[in-house]
């Protein structure tokens, strides 16, 4: 479950910094348009791929509702951390994007 979570704040962190403001509080630099959507698309598809390995784990029941705790808990760290340590944040997601899909290939 914790490649789950992983995979799930880096979605999440992709989808803030697709959006000027974030973007600009983080990287100090609004992204150009390109960019804009291509943070967009991969913090979808992170999004989708975190909830169908939840579903492969548990099943759609207890995978569906595992997901979405997960999933809430890396936002709401996002979502307080940005005002307080942008940097760190950038630097959490940097590792949840190398160590969620090892976790997720890692053998239980």
């Amino acid at each position: 479950m914790l490649s789950v979570a992983m995979l799930a704040f880096a979605g999440f962190a992709a989808l803030c910094l697709a959006m000027d403001k974030h973007a600009h509080d983080v990287l100090k630099r609004k992204p150009t348009l390109a960019q804009s959507r291509l943070r967009r698309g991969v913090g979808w598809a992170l999004l989708f791929v975190s909830l169908l390995l939840a579903i492969q784990a548990q099943g759609w029941a207890y995978g569906l509702v595992q997901w979405m705790a997960v999933s809430m808990a890396g936002l709401l760290v996002w979502v307080f951390g940005l005002p307080y340590q942008p940097r760190l944040l950038l630097g959490l997601t940097l590792l949840s994007v190398v160590l969620g899909p090892v976790l997720a290939l890692w053998p239980a």
